[in-house]
């Protein structure tokens, strides 16, 4: 945005500092001049003396005094008003000098790079405080934006498989007429699918970030109940028991994004869970002002260092168990974390001393 140019913070406080000090000369001087008046009569001898007691108090008369007094108060006057200015000038650039460290910075950080940090090791002040401010943005600015582009490039390459493989199928397909073209069709209808549904997912992602979604009321119970519900024909499949507990946890958001967050979070924990006799415990229920929607599911033992990649887009988890049959696109947990955090929630993801994981979501709760 092109502006007229104005002063500079360092000319304005200049001028305050000078002007304050000019103001409080004069009425410095005002109040001497005022004082004297006082023992001073109106007559016109060249000198006049009152006693008051044993103190006698002897002057020049008014007109004289004047004539004295006015220039050495021009003098006085000008000698403040010009260490005002050189004073204020000074003073001016040493209190606004971190000022021109943090400009530098944030005009670095706009050029793109966002790794420089003031660092300010000063006194904490307001400049301390902005400059740390200004710090804590940067580093959140470049985790972000490490973060999206490791998203673009997994992005692509998971973008980029499905299409490779499809036109390997069909150059194969191509260079073998006589090969039957129902496997073909097979193949290219699942690698098909798991193209959709990886592009599906990256849209619910990236609309859970915009958060421009339509709020309301929602029960968390009725959710999981919904999600459960789907999902049993599958958890029944692998011999995993899954239960639906706790009661009512009213929430506001999106309905279709709620209900997307609770299913990941189950199929999730139905999939990654023992080969045969696992559990699934869905959880729900009011704790003070925020709904909780906890997931338990029993699965092998996680590492510590592993929790909190988990949450990260195309970080399926390489120690934990999968078959090709639910391997997923690497987003579940990735759109959960962009789902709550929409909701204005937190997640938490702890792991199981006997193998598993816990996932807890607690959410603002409504009436």
């Amino acid at each position: 945005m092109n502006r007229s140019p104005g002063r500079s913070a360092r000319l304005k406080l200049t001028l305050s500092y000078a002007g304050f000090l000019f103001v409080a000369g004069t009425l410095l001087l005002a109040v001497m001049w005022v004082f004297v008046l006082r023992w001073l009569p109106t007559q016109d001898p060249r000198l006049i003396q009152k006693t008051y007691g044993a103190v006698i108090i002897m002057g020049p008369n008014r007109s004289d005094l004047l004539r004295g007094f006015a220039p050495a108060a021009a003098v006085a006057l000008a000698f403040l008003l010009a260490f005002g200015l050189l004073g204020g000038w000074i003073l001016a650039g040493r209190m606004l000098s971190p000022l021109t460290r943090i400009t530098d910075a944030v005009r670095t950080a706009g050029k793109g790079s966002l790794s420089h940090r003031i660092r300010m090791t000063d006194r904490q002040d307001e400049f301390r405080e902005l400059s740390d401010a200004i710090d804590s943005m940067l580093e959140q600015l470049e985790s972000h934006v490490a973060e999206q582009r490791r998203f673009a490039a997994n992005a692509s390459h998971e973008l980029r498989t499905p299409l490779a493989i499809s036109r390997t199928l069909l150059e194969v397909a191509r260079q073998d007429p006589t090969r039957d073209p129902g496997e073909l069709v097979e193949r290219l209808h699942t690698v098909n699918t798991r193209a959709i549904d990886l592009t599906e997912a990256l849209l619910l992602l990236s609309r859970s970030d915009r958060r421009d979604f339509p709020r309301e009321s929602v029960d968390l119970s009725l959710v999981a109940e919904e999600a459960a519900e789907a999902l049993l024909p599958s958890a029944e499949q692998r011999g995993i028991t899954l239960d639906v507990t706790g009661g009512t946890a009213w929430t506001g958001g999106s309905e279709e994004l709620l209900l997307r967050m609770v299913t990941n979070l189950v199929q999730n924990a139905v999939v990654h869970n023992l080969p045969e006799g696992g559990t699934v415990t869905v959880h729900t229920g009011a704790d003070g002002d925020t709904s909780v929607l906890r997931v338990e599911n029993t699965g092998p033992v996680l590492l510590p260092d592993l929790l909190p990649t988990l949450t990260e887009p195309f970080r399926r988890g390489t120690e934990r168990v999968r078959t090709d049959e639910h391997a997923g696109v690497g987003l579940g947990l990735a759109i959960v974390a962009g789902v709550v955090r929409a909701h204005g929630g937190t997640l938490d993801l702890t792991a199981r001393p006997a193998g598993g994981l816990v996932v807890t979501v607690r959410l603002p709760r409504t009436p």
